[in-house]
């Protein structure tokens, strides 16, 4: 935890909030605050980012109240809609994680052709969960401000219907192995497409790049997904 995320139901105060839970335990254990020395970095959800103070303990009840102040404004989003095949659920967090702290704040995970319809039913899809995996995204980004996450589990008609207003004034690529075009880094908006561990298969490119999408690739080496997402992010935005 980078940023110690506060949410509005925490604040008992303007500028006081009580924590417990995960978090109480990351800020005793790991930050090892006291009351003598309690400063920590912290953001508001959905607002500005600064410090928090400690103010006192509840070590019975793992509760501790904090005084909050607020300086600057969280890192800029990446501009970037990804638009990534359902991986498997342990890939699915993984892939999740790293889009978030490099500051994706669209994702829309889709059904593809090789993509195993139990996916769909994983529990790290949940509202729950997935809630709990974008807080620890942030927390790590040192960010503040909650990406959409989407699913569709049509590629069709996802692809014809939704995927054309995706692409409209923007660069819109589909990473795919065998594709001629390599990657050239811009600073245009992107809508960036990646298959499952399989690859999308070539119909699934062809309607892709139909409607508004060029395939690129990254060279001939084939990486996993979890892998490919960070990596053709770097290549296209960041470099």
């Amino acid at each position: 935890m980078n940023l110690l995320l506060i949410t509005p139901e925490d604040l008992v105060g303007p500028d006081v909030a009580e924590i417990g839970g995960r978090r109480f335990r990351h800020v005793m254990d790991v930050l090892k605050l006291t009351e003598r020395s309690g400063c920590c970095r912290a953001g508001m959800l959905g607002g500005r980012v600064g410090r928090a103070e400690m103010l006192a303990v509840d070590y019975d009840a793992e509760r501790m109240r904090l005084r909050l102040h607020w300086m600057a404004e969280p890192p800029p989003p990446l501009p970037v809609i990804l638009i990534a095949a359902l991986p498997r659920p342990k890939t699915f967090r993984k892939v999740l994680h790293g889009a978030v702290t490099l500051g994706v704040k669209r994702l829309i995970f889709i059904h593809a052709f090789k993509v195993d319809r139990s996916y769909w039913s994983s529990p790290v899809i949940g509202e729950k969960a997935l809630r709990e995996e974008l807080l620890q995204a942030l927390e790590q980004a040192g960010d503040t401000v909650l990406p959409v996450v989407e699913f569709r589990k049509r590629f069709k008609p996802f692809v014809e219907d939704e995927f054309p207003a995706l692409c409209a004034g923007r660069r819109a690529c589909v990473a795919h192995p065998g594709a001629a075009e390599a990657c050239i880094p811009s600073t245009e908006p992107l809508t960036l497409c990646i298959g499952p561990e399989g690859g999308f298969t070539e119909y699934e490119v062809a309607l892709l790049c139909a409607n508004g999408a060029r395939a690129v690739t990254l060279g001939p080496r084939i990486l996993r997904t979890e892998v490919a997402v960070p990596v053709l992010l770097t290549r296209l935005c960041l470099a």
